[in-house]
């Protein structure tokens, strides 16, 4: 860690930059020009809004609960948090990733059989030529994924 004190200090500095002070200053600027360049020069629109500070009340009684809303359906509803998600987990290479979808058809099934494989062995009972010809289907579908394969078809495509 200490020979990547200088990363890793200037990581925090880009997302204490990013995430807080350039997201304040950005949306006080926004508010700043918005009313100053425009709706004080419109004579409707200062009707509206005749002083800033009731321009800022409409802008966080308005843009607040529409930004959550925004952000929901970021994340919730469409389909941009997941590719977002998608290309961080591939260009990590701390991440191993099984694509979505695979973990019911080759590791939960893997699961299922160690359990029944740990029973039958505590009774002392020998596996059956079934046992033995899924845990090969098993060990080959793991492989597979292992080498980077796929194993029957995404579940997002």
């Amino acid at each position: 860690m200490k020979k990547n004190l200088g990363f890793r200090a200037w990581y925090y500095f880009r997302q204490g930059w990013s995430t807080y002070f350039a997201f304040i200053l950005a949306a006080v600027n926004t508010m700043v020009v918005t009313y100053y360049l425009a709706i004080e020069k419109a004579p409707v629109l200062k009707y509206v809004f005749p002083t800033f500070t009731a321009y800022v009340a409409v802008w966080v009684a308005v843009g607040i609960p529409l930004l959550i809303v925004i952000g929901y359906v970021h994340f919730k509803r469409s389909a941009a948090y997941s590719s977002e998600a998608d290309v961080a987990a591939e260009s990590n290479p701390y991440v191993y990733k099984i694509p979505p979808g695979y973990s019911r058809e080759t590791l939960y099934p893997f699961y299922l059989l160690t359990l029944n494989v740990l029973v039958k062995l505590s009774k002392n009972e020998k596996l059956s030529e079934d046992d033995l010809s899924t845990i090969e289907s098993i060990q080959k579908d793991l492989k597979i994924l292992i080498d980077g394969g796929y194993i029957g078809k995404p579940s997002h495509l």
